[in-house]
């Protein structure tokens, strides 16, 4: 595929020298799978370890004098409570607009070491990122601003026995908790590590310098239990996990309560509001939502793309599938959807217009597969 006008990662030489299959995704050249193809890549991670380059992802720092200065700030543009987000923490978190709708959805860490206080490091998606540092930076209170950081990649080792193999470089790393975030040295290279993904597996993110990233690479995948997994095994991965992405899940015009996401909005921040769209948001908390995002198992084997009508048991459209595809560990057809609140039972049966068909569906509970991160 010719690259010539899009952009790629510091260790994309590596993806061709394995033969991956490249694809233009967010404006990058990205891998979206490797010979052993997604399947492949998918049950790997579920059994062993997989090693993920999501270097196109946004990473950026808010800088301010204290932390509590820092976090009123990101608190004037998300729901979460980033007040209360002790050191050596992570928090899941949406940007909104004045209408309650999701700009983005980010990860926000709050480093354990004294001489970042005041900092708070951000990862934003990929197709958001210019959209989220502009208008993180249009309403930052002087005191604090912004700093993207371009010349930092991403990787993320994911699966079971991620944790061992990370435990051979960095012992400290195999306490980390779920969300935790740590300095660590894998080999020679410095790395800032999350455990965290977005598989739905134990694993960790490692933030590291561009010009150390092949090298970091290379020594992850030189241990016996690590395969590479692209983009196609990422998503497929995600949907089992129940697990929303920008764009197809969740947009400006969702909110998160219909999406699901109301866990991510603590007692505080309920309590006080004060964030963009908290009327329509804590309403909705209180009183619900017209519709809201379900799992859905289509019967049979074909599945349910993103696009697709859904249709209750009377025939009458109650909504649209986000997400859909196959899934390799539940060996069938799975989907994700917003359907109108009455028809969002457990259980419900739904009617799903697959290529001028009618598929029956059943709504049935998110995550389809149990996710395994740490506890």
């Amino acid at each position: 595929m010719a690259t010539d006008d899009l952009l790629t990662t510091p260790i994309f030489a590596r993806h061709e020298a394995l033969g991956a299959r490249i694809v233009p995704f967010a404006g990058y050249a990205l891998p979206v799978q490797y010979p052993d193809g997604i399947l492949a890549e998918h049950r790997h991670t579920r059994q062993a370890a997989s090693l993920f380059d999501v270097s196109h992802m946004g990473q950026a720092t808010l800088a301010g004098p204290d932390h509590e200065t820092t976090a009123r700030a990101l608190e004037a543009c998300v729901p979460a409570d980033i007040l209360g987000l002790a050191p050596g923490r992570q928090r899941y978190t949406q940007l909104l607009n004045e209408q309650g709708g999701i700009i983005d959805d980010l990860m926000v860490s709050r480093s354990a070491d004294p001489s970042s206080e005041g900092r708070l490091y951000l990862v934003v998606n990929a197709a958001r990122k210019e959209v989220d540092f502009r208008h993180l930076a249009l309403n930052l209170p002087a005191a604090v601003r912004l700093v993207p950081h371009p010349g930092r990649a991403l990787l993320a080792l994911q699966g079971p026995l991620a944790v061992e193999v990370i435990a051979r470089f960095a012992p400290a790393l195999r306490e980390q908790p779920f969300m935790g975030m740590a300095a660590a040295r894998i080999g020679d290279i410095e790395v800032s590590a999350t455990r965290s993904g977005y598989t739905g597996e134990d694993g960790f993110e490692l933030s590291v310098v561009a010009d150390r990233a092949a090298a970091l690479w290379d020594l992850l995948l030189n241990e016996p239990e690590v395969k590479p997994a692209g983009l196609g095994a990422r998503d497929s991965l995600r949907l089992e996990a129940g697990l929303c992405l920008y764009g197809h899940d969740i947009n400006e015009e969702t909110s998160p309560v219909e999406a699901g996401l109301a866990w991510s909005i603590q007692k505080r921040r309920r309590e006080e509001g004060g964030f963009p769209g908290h009327r329509r948001i804590l309403s909705e908390l209180q009183n619900g939502t017209l519709r809201k995002r379900v799992g859905i198992l289509p019967q049979g084997r074909t599945p349910a793309r993103e696009g697709t009508a859904i249709h209750d048991s009377k025939g009458e459209l109650v909504g649209e599938v986000t997400s859909g595809g196959f899934g390799p560990t539940v060996n069938g057809p799975i989907a994700m959807g917003y359907v109108v609140s009455d028809c969002a039972r457990v259980g419900t049966p739904l009617g799903l217009d697959v290529r001028g068909k009618t598929i029956a569906g059943t709504v049935v509970p998110l995550p389809f597969v149990a996710h395994s991160y740490r506890r």
